[in-house]
């Protein structure tokens, strides 16, 4: 309902005073039986939607004993614009017509004044004045079940938008695990083979280290590339958790696994929010990755501390001891991780140090991510 039209309430009582008014005007203060029964009607009209039937015939005897319109026609009118009997509203169109055109008392009635030319354009008023409340209560009937059907018809609509959007991602979650199983998973794989053939045949124990090192990276990237590809195919189907999710328990194995030189430094309670974990986590795997891809031979510091509510990550790492060798990138790193951290009230900093270095800095506020 628009705000602009006014409450029921308020409506029904505006009906009533009009009513009142035109009983007045019609009605003489000393003709009691009149008055009384312009009253009614008038009153009547407070009870026109719960009881609309009801209502016009409490105020027939207003049309019957005087001139007032107002309550009889806006109680058919009321009772039209809520019933689908159309039998019965021109029943009492037609009751209404004919009590409206009769003389009171009827005992006064002359029945040789039927025939006169100027009762029967009479007769022809009261039944188009009868009818007029119930077309325009029919009309506004039928303009409130349209605008519930177009309603309808949006939702449904809207439904179907939704379904062909799924039915759309879907497919394209579709195509990427297959492009993802059949070539990234496929050249991992040829990575953790040749490292693996590395590892037994290197000459040195630096070279077999290092080649240790990707074949285990290549396996652990295999398992998290075939778990993506089971969660791409999903399609939406069921609910999937990306499980298992990684917690700060598992920030001395992502260090100790990174393939660098770095310490961890940690001081936090004992609890903290899954979400708020895994925003560290993450902080600290790209920090790391980003350090051993454009730093190499440098060494890398993990602190994580926990402040007046403020959880602290920060990563830095000394300069680079051998030039970087070029390599692939989207640059999205960093924004994915300012991003999560805005999604969880904090914030992520980043830039060189003094030394030569580089930090990047994490702050998220723990209460509110409980």
């Amino acid at each position: 309902m628009s705000s602009r039209q006014p409450p029921g309430v308020l409506l029904d009582i505006g009906f009533v005073a009009i009513a009142l008014a035109d009983g007045w005007a019609h009605v003489g203060v000393e003709d009691q039986p009149q008055a009384y029964c312009a009253l009614l009607g008038a009153v009547a009209l407070l009870l026109r939607h719960r009881l609309p039937l009801t209502t016009f015939v409490l105020t027939l005897p207003t049309a019957l004993v005087t001139d007032a319109v107002v309550a009889p026609m806006a109680a058919l009118y009321t009772l039209s614009s809520l019933n689908r009997h159309r039998s019965l509203l021109g029943g009492c169109a037609l009751a209404y017509a004919i009590i409206d055109f009769l003389p009171w008392p009827w005992s006064s009635l002359d029945a040789t004044e039927l025939s006169q030319t100027n009762n029967l354009f009479h007769l022809s008023y009261t039944l188009a004045t009868a009818a007029a409340p119930v077309f325009l209560g029919q009309l506004v009937q039928a303009r409130r079940e349209l605008s519930l059907r177009l309603a309808d018809i949006s939702e449904a609509r809207e439904q179907e938008r939704l379904l062909t959007a799924q039915s759309v991602l879907a497919k394209e979650r579709a195509q990427l695990a297959r492009e993802m199983h059949d070539v990234v998973s496929h050249q991992v794989s040829l990575i953790a083979v040749q490292a693996g053939a590395l590892q037994v045949s290197g000459r040195d124990a630096e070279t077999r280290q290092a080649a240790a090192t990707i074949r285990r990276l290549s396996v652990q990237t295999l398992e998290e590339l075939r778990h993506m590809v089971g969660v791409l195919r999903a399609s939406g189907s069921r609910p999937t958790e990306l499980t298992p999710q990684p917690s700060l328990a598992d920030l001395d194995h992502l260090v100790e696994a990174s393939g660098i030189e770095a310490k961890l430094e940690t001081d936090l309670p004992e609890e903290l929010p899954p979400t708020v974990q895994r925003a560290v986590y993450r902080t600290v795997q790209e920090a790391l990755t980003n350090v051993r891809k454009h730093a190499p031979g440098a060494a890398a510091t993990v602190r994580v501390r926990h402040r007046d509510g403020i959880l602290c990550a920060t990563v830095a790492n000394t300069a680079p001891t051998r030039p970087a060798v070029a390599l692939p990138s989207a640059q999205n790193g960093l924004v994915g991780l300012a991003q999560r951290a805005e999604l969880l009230g904090g914030t992520v900093t980043s830039g060189p140090t003094a030394q030569g270095g580089y930090e990047l800095r994490l702050e998220l506020p723990v209460e509110r991510n409980r």
